[in-house]
């Protein structure tokens, strides 16, 4: 078993009895393993070719400005409905538990994806989907954690960058 995944604990019905959550809170406390999960999601990323890194919130936020800092590119917030002022495109998505809005200021450029955990890929489809009408394009897209139990999704037909897979 890897070090990163190790370091992963599994809280059982959290947020909502059935959901397993994975927490990642120990792998950011811990400054190597951050650095090894970082170095592990985006090993396969040409980074010529990224001109920014959206993160989704809200662990996303934190593992894509660490990476966009990291290899000096610039950070856009995907945040949830409300968070950002106008005018914004948002997207609306089913999550295993209910449902949610992701908001994104309009932009361009090539961009890099990021979020914590890869669970049924609702999250991911709905992020892809809103980058696009927000005018970047998104070549690459990158999770600490693929569950890959739970999801069939792909990424131009790739498995999506991950740094852990159950």
């Amino acid at each position: 078993m890897s070090s990163l995944k190790a370091a992963i604990v599994d809280v059982p019905d959290f947020p909502k009895p059935g959901i397993l959550f994975r927490d990642i809170s120990p792998v950011l406390a811990a400054p190597a393993l951050f650095q090894q999960a970082l170095r592990e999601m985006t090993s396969q990323v040409r980074w010529a070719d990224v001109d920014v890194v959206v993160g989704v919130e809200s662990r996303g936020f934190i593992l894509g400005a660490a990476l966009a800092a990291l290899h000096q590119k610039g950070f856009v917030p995907m945040r949830k409905a409300g968070k950002l002022p106008p005018p914004v495109h948002g997207q609306t998505y089913a999550l295993e538990y209910g449902e949610a809005t992701l908001e994104l200021k309009a932009g361009a450029g090539r961009a890099l994806l990021v979020d914590d955990v890869l669970a049924t890929g609702g999250t991911l489809e709905a992020a892809l989907s809103l980058c696009r009408r927000a005018g970047y394009d998104v070549g690459f897209v990158s999770v600490l954690v693929n569950l890959t139990l739970l999801n069939r999704f792909t990424f131009r037909g790739q498995k999506v960058l991950a740094a852990v897979e159950y």
